[in-house]
């Protein structure tokens, strides 16, 4: 839904509009980490903790419910009286007051939304609150781009936030009510009831979500003191770009880090170390595929995907691309250090790269405008991966034993150069973006088999996954391969690469010799 709605609503705000936009959120995502993440964090431990035992569910739902209200309510009052006595006007801008008064009533809205989704999660209700996030990106696409369309602007896109917030919260509110009455709100628990502990237990996480926005967001915060909105605009469409190569480590971490809660419960650190540095390995191996596509077509695809006013952004996006890897290989292991339980290495280590974020982004963003945001973000999200490795093995585990950089790197270099080739030399921009990505993608996978960097079954085990007769026959071929592997001596891997140069040098040459812009073959002009 956002790979649609975003440059929807980049069109229709335009950048400066888009740019305001941008900046609310950031900003209400960090003030919201202190309103509603202690809570709904705090409901979704207990309830997990308490499901064995269910007659604590009611006074546990009960009293994050009064928490709930009363938090939102301080919350939106605090915004409210900012805007009311100026304060708001001197921070940001007389402009902005408006908007602030339309963000205290997001609080409010978002808060139900965001207690009820994490007490469905805590209740073990997965599937009612996925089915939420799905709600919740539904209605605010039916709501927020009429409005913006029908000139409402920003406003109109925050109205269509506040309206999915309350249907979310309504129906979340709901389906908990089927499971346990929301009159435990007004059910006075036991005095053995642990109310400190529910009330702290909670604090090094929250304190972990504060970085981690501040790593989001700051750099958006901090470029709309410095520059136009129209500048935080553009940003923003790069910072959605580059985005784009978090959805492999996402996937990554779903399939793979979920079962490490039960390993950590072992103490199983060698299973640990292995399935992690597998994790690191496909990351990035997927990531780099993608980032050296989006890099060979940012030209091309950012007018078309964002509209022409957001050529600006191709830069940024250009500078974000390495940092945004390093964050994706850094997302992972953060998740397999917090099934350790343990927090304290972590938040140490996103302290530090959130604190270099910080730093560069002042010094930078001053002089160089959202060039100088985009090269301090991409170095704050690149020590992300440098620093949670350390905090991995003082935790016990090695994210990189089996990661095999440099034959990731040596791939990675290899198949960039016939991608580039092939979208230096296609230059009807449309064809491009048919073409360029599953060649891209394709090659990159030929050589990370050719260098090493993963097994020739592997891919076969993935494509073994899928329904028959594809999957069956994908699992003969991994049986076949699966004694094959690609263990080399080094100067058996040394003459390899050299014969892979070669390969690659002659495929671009061939490419541009072919097609190139001066062969005057049609499809390609």
């Amino acid at each position: 839904m956002g790979f649609v709605t975003i440059p929807v609503l980049f069109r229709l705000l335009g950048p400066s509009g888009f740019g305001d936009y941008a900046f609310l959120l950031s900003v209400f995502a960090i003030y919201m980490i202190f309103v509603s993440s202690w809570i709904t964090d705090g409901v979704r431990t207990f309830l997990a903790e308490d499901r064995p035992t269910s007659d604590r569910e009611p006074y546990v739902i009960g009293f994050y419910l009064r928490l709930a209200v009363l938090s939102a309510l301080t919350g939106a009052f605090v915004l409210f009286l900012g805007s009311r006595n100026g304060f708001v006007a001197t921070l940001f801008g007389e402009e902005y007051t408006t908007y602030f008064y339309g963000l205290a009533l997001l609080v409010i809205s978002v808060q139900f939304q965001s207690y009820s989704r994490k007490t469905l999660l805590g209740l073990g209700l997965e599937r009612h609150s996925d089915a939420l996030s799905v709600l919740n990106n539904v209605v605010f696409v039916v709501a927020a781009v009429p409005l913006v369309y029908l000139g409402f602007g920003v406003s109109g896109a925050l109205a269509g936030y506040a309206l999915s917030s309350i249907v979310c919260g309504i129906v979340g509110l709901a389906l908990i009510h089927g499971r346990v009455s929301l009159s435990s709100v007004f059910r006075i628990p036991p005095r053995e009831f642990p109310r400190k502990k529910m009330l702290t237990s909670a604090s090094t996480s929250v304190a972990l979500l504060f970085l981690l926005a501040s790593l989001y967001h700051i750099d958006i915060v901090m470029l709309q003191q410095f520059r136009e909105s129209s500048a935080v605009g553009n940003y923003r469409a790069a910072l959605f770009l580059a985005e784009f190569l978090w959805f492999v480590p996402i996937a990554l971490q779903t399939a793979y880090v979920v079962p490490t809660s039960d390993l950590w419960s072992r103490n199983r650190l060698d299973e640990i170390t292995a399935l992690a540095s597998k994790t690191t390995r496909y990351t990035l191996l997927l990531t780099a595929a993608v980032a050296v596509v989006i890099a060979a077509l940012a030209d091309v695809a950012v007018p078309i995907y964002f509209g022409p006013d957001a050529t600006p952004a191709i830069g940024p996006a250009l500078l974000l691309l390495p940092g945004a890897l390093g964050f994706a290989l850094a997302r992972p292991v953060l998740a397999i250090s917090r099934g350790e339980g343990t927090l304290r290495y972590p938040v140490l280590a996103t302290a530090g790269a959130a604190g270099i974020n910080v730093a560069l982004n002042y010094l930078l963003i001053p002089r160089y405008g959202m060039h100088g945001a985009a090269f301090a973000t991409t170095i704050g999200y690149g020590s992300m991966f440098v620093f949670h490795w350390l905090s991995a093995q003082q935790i016990g585990f090695d994210p990189l034993a089996d990661a095999r950089l440099v034959r990731v790197a040596a791939t990675t270099a290899f198949a960039a150069v016939p991608t580039f080739a092939l979208a230096t030399v296609v230059t009807n921009p449309w064809l491009a973006l048919l073409l360029v990505p599953p060649f891209g993608l394709l090659v990159h996978l030929v050589f990370a088999v050719l260098t090493g960097a993963i097994e020739p079954a592997e891919p076969f085990g993935v494509l073994a996954e899928l329904p028959s007769p594809a999957g069956s026959q994908a699992e003969l071929i991994r049986e076949r391969l699966e004694g094959v592997n690609g263990d080399l001596t080094v100067v058996g891997w040394f003459q390899s690469m050299l014969f892979l140069a070669g390969v690659t040098l002659l495929l671009s040459g061939v490419l541009l010799a072919t097609f190139g812009p001066d062969t005057g073959v049609p499809i390609f002009g």
